[in-house]
């Protein structure tokens, strides 16, 4: 009798709690299409994108790192033949040894003076620029062309002879440089210079840049993360290299788990260093810094479980509210200390890469959660991304911890992955009424 009586109960709990759910999921739906920034975000992202596909107005280059991030708001402004013209110059301009450039930029605008610039004969029109110190243009043009083949459906691009290879070659070739120029056997993971986080900067005299003497080799989540996802989609796009690539996926994804993750702390470590050791002071515990960008990526990655995700996420939330910071597009913090990097640009302390707030990563975290099942967190944590683009009429670079807008203007990463993510919010909406 009590076994009858029990299941009854949990029939009624059931048919009772179900409904529930889908009226909350009706009422974020209805919040979602009322949303009073959305229309007008998409609407400006369009219209940013219309003017070109350099980053912004403080770039001349069309980067591939952005470009990899805005590929999708591009494919609503221009017609196909476009997107893969830029794909195919970045093709062109690769490297004797498979690397793929940072950036291109029309060659007669290249000033006399300048000289940190690369040429290539199958491309005469362009000069292009790779900023060495970072590891991610090689994933960057791959994941690029596959969301060209899912926006377009042209996988004819991998068919296309670029000098004395195809496409699909010159994507493994990307790969195999990555392999063979930037893998440490000791870890079983790429390498890069010591950067914070996912950007571009090292620490080291100079710009900042370049790979040089001064360089401290190390290993972060961001670059491998971006290098299994490249993975993923070459897989997809080419499924006869799979039986090659797939055990380096597997391995690439084992070793980021058991290098990078502290499961005590429940978050990556910025780094693993090598021969160099670290440019810090010996007694800075940079473990203390929690990485934004990266996670996100490592999320995109699939190499986190959902516990973890929602971890991270409550860690994120936790570190905005120490900063100040206005929203979880906070790059990391705490920062690093005045004066730990040369260039001027990292100091003071929440200041560009090093702890400044930026969408182009923040909305990338809003589309993984989206993708993973927290909707409504998404939708709780875009709201200060999406509310400062009319606020500032436009798109900017990064923002300050007062939130007001830094850097380049119009520009398109941030238009980008918050157009995307704005459709997959209308995309989920829709099946949620």
């Amino acid at each position: 009798m009590k076994k009858i009586q029990c299941l009854i109960l949990l029939i009624v709990v059931f048919a009772c709690s179900t409904p529930v759910k889908k009226t909350e999921n009706k009422e974020l739906a209805d919040l979602i299409s009322k949303n009073e920034y959305f229309p007008l975000v998409k609407s400006k992202a369009l219209e940013v994108m219309k003017a070109g596909f350099n980053a912004g107005d403080g770039y001349r280059e069309v980067w591939i790192r952005d470009y990899n991030t805005f590929i999708e708001l591009a494919a609503q402004a221009f017609p196909k033949e476009e997107l893969k013209e830029n794909l195919l110059v970045f093709c062109r301009m690769q490297g004797n040894d498979g690397n793929i450039i940072d950036g291109f930029t029309p060659a007669k605008k290249i000033g006399k003076g300048e000289t940190d610039f690369s040429y290539s004969k199958l491309e005469p029109r362009y000069a292009a620029h790779k900023n060495t110190v970072e590891t991610d243009q090689e994933s960057s043009m791959v994941q690029a062309v596959f969301k060209y083949i899912q926006l377009t459906g042209d996988s004819s691009i991998l068919a296309e002879k670029v000098g004395d290879k195809t496409v699909a070659e010159r994507l493994e070739w990307a790969m195999v440089f990555l392999m063979e120029q930037r893998f440490n056997k000791q870890y079983g993971l790429i390498i890069g210079a010591t950067t914070a986080d996912w950007g571009d900067v090292q620490p080291e005299q100079g710009f900042g840049v370049d790979l040089d003497n001064n360089t401290h080799p190390a290993i972060d989540i961001y670059d491998n993360a971006m290098f299994v996802i490249a993975l993923n989609n070459l897989a997809e796009m080419l499924p006869a290299t799979k039986t090659k690539w797939e055990p380096i996926r597997e391995s690439i994804a084992k070793n980021c788990r058991k290098h990078l993750w502290d499961s005590t702390r429940q978050k990556f470590i910025p780094h693993i260093y090598l021969e160099k050791g670290s440019p810090f002071p010996s007694d800075f515990d940079e473990n203390q810094i929690y990485y934004f960008g990266g996670t996100a990526i490592a999320i995109e990655a699939g190499l986190l479980s959902n516990e973890e995700i929602k971890v991270s996420l409550d860690e994120m939330i936790s570190r905005v509210k120490q900063a100040g910071a206005p929203s979880i597009g906070l790059t990391l913090y705490p920062p690093y200390p005045e004066g730990y990097f040369v260039n001027k640009i990292m100091n003071p302390v929440y200041s560009y890469q090093n702890g400044g707030d930026w969408t182009w990563f923040g909305a990338r975290m809003i589309q993984q959660l989206i993708k993973n099942g927290f909707v409504e967190e998404a939708y709780r944590e875009i709201q200060p991304m999406v509310k400062r683009v009319k606020d500032n009429n436009g798109f900017y670079e990064w923002y300050s911890m007062d939130n007001k807008p830094r850097g380049s203007g119009t520009f398109r990463g941030e238009a980008g992955v918050l157009y995307t993510a704005i459709v997959m919010f209308e995309n989920w909406g829709k099946n949620n009424k």
